[in-house]
């Protein structure tokens, strides 16, 4: 099972959007400081996430959150 996924940072509000296999374990490497983009925003929580059977499809639905799109979607769907 592969998930896409969006993390809110406790500290400065904003949304981080990621894929991965396993969820829990990426979940312990963005508050441990061991992903750059995410270093200096933590502590950070799973503020959504959905789970697809491949890798691209959860690669997909990570691109489709960060296009206008997506963003507008999940506005509209009160995700964010």
């Amino acid at each position: 099972m592969y998930f896409s996924y969006i993390l809110k940072s406790d500290k400065d509000g904003r949304y981080y959007y990621g894929s991965t296999n396993h969820l829990q374990n990426r979940l312990l490497k963005h508050n441990s400081g061991q992903v750059k983009a995410t270093k200096h925003r933590r502590p950070l929580h799973i503020h959504f996430s959905e789970s697809f059977p491949s890798r691209s499809e959860a690669f997909q639905r990570e691109h489709f959150y960060k296009s206008i799109d997506g963003y507008n979607w999940l506005k509209e769907n009160k995700i964010i």
